[in-house]
């Protein structure tokens, strides 16, 4: 509108100011000409600059750093509220809810909400549905189209490495048969989900697929996903979960985040405020692009799930200082043996299957591990002695998980 007026009143301009250009001589007529015509091009850049800055706000700039909540309800008023509660100290929109990822009206209402406030999403979903809920691969070929890039991707599955160190199966039927040794297994659990209809319908769409977990992240980015969370949560070494999420992430050219979960297995469920801003310092001081706050589940005296406004003021405060916090990059990599897919959740944690325990590695890894961590804390990677991925040029000191540290 700004542009059709501005244009309008160039053209009358300009027809007034020749109807006289008669009465004038040759001199006077060539000056009038000049600045007929300077006035001309100035309305023109005029006209470009409003234009380009009118379709600049309307656009979305590729960010280095999203953060955000995940929306662990099943109602759009329940989510709605929430957005309404977080966009202004936050730029992500995780709709982590199985309920509405197989309800069309619900999801798609949600999202227009949602980039309706300004904020990028991504969308959960436990499976892509051909056949109970074919509409699914109709959204995804449409998303982008619809949201741009405010869609970043699909969450798909949950928890993939920790479902197999604590079940035997990542997920309810995939149960592995004759694995003699850690390669196997390793082979196993990455075609085994690389192979999924889920996983290719996404690849084969361009899709970026996220999830978060606790334990392997190196095996689940090698399975295919691009981008994972690893979980800040229970009493687990901050430390320690960055360096094995981030050292899988830079060996294998992907991009990491972090999730901040359940600290109890009953209400509150989650940390208080104080702990909650010391763990997203934490995260964003290492690296991570993606940080997430999860909230589920949902009761009827707290309208927002499991946070309190005191989680809220924690999270406001922190994405005012990030622009005050210096990160930090790796100096050194701690480096495992080839696929050996312990959960180094502590010396006696499973590798691969319930039923295989530690083995005679792991008390020196585990020593070692944590003598790095103490000397390096958050400049620590964790990594595999993986011959599909070189790592002797991405660090200046190398540790291998058989050294003498002293």
């Amino acid at each position: 509108m700004l542009i059709a007026q501005k244009g309008f009143w160039v053209k009358k301009f300009s027809k007034n100011l020749y109807s006289g250009l008669h009465t004038l001589n040759g001199d006077q007529m060539k000056l009038t000409w000049l600045i007929l015509i300077i006035i001309l091009l100035t309305a023109i850049f005029c006209s470009f600059i409003v234009y380009n800055d009118y379709t600049s706000t309307n656009e979305v700039s590729e960010e280095d750093f999203f953060f955000g909540v995940s929306f662990g309800g099943n109602t759009t008023s329940q989510a709605k509220m929430l957005i309404d509660k977080v966009k202004g100290y936050t730029n992500l929109f995780l709709i982590n809810s199985w309920e509405i990822a197989i309800n069309e009206t619900a999801l798609n209402e949600i999202c227009d909400y949602a980039v309706d406030a300004n904020l990028n999403f991504m969308v959960f979903f436990d499976f892509i549905s051909h056949s109970g809920y074919p509409w699914h691969l109709t959204w995804l070929d449409t998303a982008e189209e619809r949201w741009g890039n405010r869609f970043l991707g699909v969450y798909l599955y949950d928890e993939p490495g920790g479902r197999q160190l604590g079940l035997g199966q990542w997920d309810e039927g995939m149960i592995p048969k004759n694995i003699s040794d850690y390669s196997e297994a390793a082979e196993f659990f990455v075609t085994s989900i690389s192979s999924t209809w889920s996983m290719k319908d996404l690849k084969d769409r361009g899709i970026s697929v996220f999830t978060s977990d606790f334990v392997l992240y190196w095996f689940d980015y090698v399975a295919g996903y691009d981008t994972i969370f690893v979980e800040f949560g229970w009493n687990n070494s901050r430390p320690q979960q960055i360096a094995l999420g981030r050292g899988a992430a830079n060996m294998q050219n992907k991009e990491w985040g972090t999730i901040v979960t359940w600290t109890y297995q009953h209400p509150p469920y989650i940390e208080n405020a104080a702990q909650l801003l010391e763990d997203l310092k934490k995260a964003y001081r290492g690296g991570t692009k993606y940080l997430v706050v999860f909230d589920f589940p949902y009761n009827q005296t707290n309208p927002y799930g499991i946070l309190t406004e005191e989680h809220f003021d924690a999270m406001e405060t922190f994405w005012n200082m990030t622009d005050s916090l210096e990160t930090v990059e790796a100096e050194a990599a701690f480096v495992l043996p080839k696929d050996y897919g312990w959960g180094m959740r502590s010396l006696n944690d499973n590798i691969w299957f319930p039923q295989w325990g530690p083995d005679s590695k792991s008390p020196l890894i585990w020593e070692n591990m944590n003598k790095l961590l103490r000397r390096y804390d958050l400049k620590l990677d964790i990594i595999y002695n993986d011959p599909r991925f070189g790592f002797e040029e991405k660090y200046s000191t190398i540790y291998f998980w058989n050294d003498q540290i002293s």
